[in-house]
């Protein structure tokens, strides 16, 4: 195996099945063949935001905002996020983002996990309205 790995974000799986143009998701952690490390690229269109917050039991997330604007929601509270913003959020804060006017397109980066993952759903409510 060699000692490094190159992927274009975009040529990995959108996962986002069923969102249509409104929902970009693409986690590329076995595309890199990384034991430690998760890199996604996730892209809001305008309006649209996560359909419910989530948690980790062990893994700690950065996201870095690299286009548009929005907000994150970090359990009870919510942020205003622009350009080159940079979240770090520990494994048992709940978290969800919503996108402003001109969209947002968000870098996310995981550190280890546990086999098959270790995400925690908020409640369908979670946003509160």
């Amino acid at each position: 195996m060699s000692g490094y790995t190159i992927v274009n974000l975009k040529d990995v799986e959108d996962r986002a099945d069923g969102d249509g143009p409104t929902l970009e998701t693409r986690m590329a952690r076995s595309a890199i063949g990384s034991d430690h490390l998760g890199v996604s690229y996730i892209r809001w269109a305008p309006g649209r935001r996560s359909n419910r917050g989530h948690a980790h039991r062990e893994q700690e997330e950065v996201y870095v905002v690299l286009d548009g604007s929005g907000s994150v929601k970090l359990d009870d509270e919510a942020r205003e996020l622009r350009r080159w913003d940079v979240v770090r959020v520990a494994p048992a804060t709940f978290r969800g983002f919503s996108a402003g006017p001109d969209g947002l397109e968000v870098l996310a980066i995981g550190s280890d996990r546990p086999e098959g993952g270790d995400g925690v759903q908020a409640e369908d409510d979670w946003w509160g309205d």
